[in-house]
């Protein structure tokens, strides 16, 4: 059975279907304020739960010159900002050990980047905070991998993990969203998120920076709520084209609403169906 975690002022696990949306990095306070405040209202238009999401540090970028955001301090603080002003809980990642003491002092969820889900010494630092940690699994794991980085969390004594699966590398610049694996992955005992837009990225695919097809967004994300999921990632912006981060696989904040009004509608037809 899945564990339900508390978060905020809803649970993720227990039925809901959770989102976590914002920006791919904190381009700045004025713009990630103007985004938090927009996904507020629309999940509050259609009684979604809304975790806010972003990176106040992108450490694995394709280059040395690719933007990677405001830094630690600053980040968190606009990210405090976002609690206090707009209301939502947010998430942002955690690269390295010394981060995590701050991080925690501000964010409602630590994220564990995929390419770093299996450094022990972070995870276990992370857990220990007992904030809600989200691990995004590894590009190069099976489903079943995962099964050892949970009990490196549990063993610290922190069992609010949440799993999020963002595709497997599939051949060069590529991944591939195997459906598979978020049952497989939910029956290790934790609620189990769909990242859809990263799921959509071609890694490297443009040379300096990674390329994405968010034409795809939808169906995934449709899929992943058919398919049962506890919550879906998404990574949105005002102008992905002008986006300084991961552009090309982020959905347009115009789209938004409306893709959320058709997986909340597909959502509750599925549960309906369950309790005939």
């Amino acid at each position: 059975m899945n564990a339900k975690i508390k978060i905020a002022d809803f649970s993720i696990g227990d039925g809901s279907l959770v989102l976590i949306a914002g920006p791919c990095v904190i381009e700045s306070a004025a713009a990630t304020l103007e985004i938090a405040r927009s996904l507020r209202d629309y999940a509050r238009e259609l009684d979604l739960p809304l975790i806010f999401k972003a990176s106040y540090d992108k450490a694995n970028r394709t280059s040395l010159s690719s933007y990677r955001g405001p830094g630690l301090a600053k980040g968190l603080e606009i990210l405090a900002r976002v609690k206090a002003e707009v209301g939502l809980p947010v998430l942002s990642d955690v690269h390295q050990v010394a981060e995590v003491a701050p991080a925690a002092a501000v964010l409602d969820v630590l994220q564990i980047p995929a390419f770093l889900c299996r450094q022990t010494d972070l995870v276990v630092a992370a857990a220990q905070t007992g904030k809600v940690v989200n691990i995004k699994k590894g590009q190069f794991l099976a489903p079943w991998d995962m099964q050892p980085v949970i009990e490196k969390v549990r063993a610290a004594g922190n069992d609010r993990i949440i799993l999020t699966e963002r595709g497997v590398s599939f051949g060069y610049n590529n991944l591939v969203v195997d459906f598979r694996s978020l049952p497989l992955m939910r029956d290790l005992g934790c609620p189990m998120v769909l990242d859809v837009t990263h799921s959509v990225q071609l890694p490297g695919g443009q040379g300096t920076c990674s390329g994405g097809q968010r034409e795809f967004i939808a169906p995934l994300a449709r899929a992943a709520v058919a398919v049962g999921v506890d919550g879906l990632f998404m990574e949105v912006h005002a102008d992905p084209a002008q986006a300084l981060c991961d552009g090309p696989n982020s959905l347009p904040l115009k789209e938004v609403l409306p893709l959320w009004r058709e997986l909340k509608a597909l959502h509750e037809f599925l549960r309906e169906q369950k309790e005939v």
